[in-house]
């Protein structure tokens, strides 16, 4: 339907079979073939799929830092630093840390060498806490209510996945160079140099000019100068 790029955020509809279905709660889906159906809510696009929230987990819990940190590398392409030699495991202090995972997450980013990243990736974790590590919908963790809310770095608060969602959408420019980068290095065969910059530039100004269409995204590339002028890997090839 050559949609906007946008929707990967928060498209409001999916393709599920019946088994899927039941994972996310949607009533009326039988059988083994996949069908478009209106998503609950609670999801759309990309960050509340189950796929994405379990790959974004540890094997017995959520882990907020790493759905915090994918979605800093794969959405906005600001990756965090890497943590200092000293930041330690949260399962290493078990009897320090006490009450809910996002409690004891606080407590831990209370050094500051640890704050300095934690406080970009955790919030953008917690607001996917409500769901758990296969990506089904929770309202508690164990005993404890689940608090989806949080304030970014730049102080825009939100109150769950939905207004993160929102918010993830109004920086267009990021998410649209993230996602023009990875599929030219698809395209091309190689990671991005320095000197592909100005390509770059020109894709996100077209795409901004064109409402994010997908085929624009794509006929762009194409006819960029990198994909054009790339060089064959067998010099007497034709």
């Amino acid at each position: 339907e050559d949609r906007s790029i946008l929707d990967f955020l928060d498209a409001d509809f999916s393709f599920v079979n019946g088994r899927l279905a039941k994972h996310y709660g949607i009533e009326g889906v039988t059988g083994k073939s996949f069908q478009r159906v209106k998503l609950p809510a609670t999801r759309g696009g990309i960050l509340t799929h189950a796929s994405i929230l379990t790959l974004t987990s540890n094997p017995t819990r959520t882990s907020p830092v790493k759905r915090g940190k994918w979605v800093m590398e794969q959405i906005l392409g600001t990756p965090p630093p890497p943590p200092p030699p000293d930041a330690g495991e949260l399962e290493e202090n078990p009897k320090e840390l006490t009450g809910s995972l996002r409690q004891r997450m606080e407590q831990h980013r209370a050094k500051a060498s640890c704050a300095v990243c934690h406080n970009k990736m955790d919030p953008l974790g917690f607001a996917f806490e409500n769901f758990d590590p296969i990506g089904a919908w929770r309202d508690k963790d164990g005993t404890f209510a689940i608090d989806p809310s949080g304030v970014l770095p730049d102080g825009k608060a939100f109150k769950g996945p939905n207004e993160l969602k929102t918010i993830l959408k109004g920086k267009k420019e990021l998410f649209s160079r993230n996602l023009s980068e990875k599929i030219l290095v698809y395209a091309l065969g190689r990671g991005v140099e320095y000197y592909d910059k100005c390509a770059l530039d020109k894709i996100i100004v077209t795409l901004d000019k064109n409402d994010y269409r997908f085929t624009t995204l794509i006929l762009e590339v194409v006819k960029s100068e990198p994909f054009l002028m790339r060089t064959a890997a067998d010099p007497k090839a034709k």
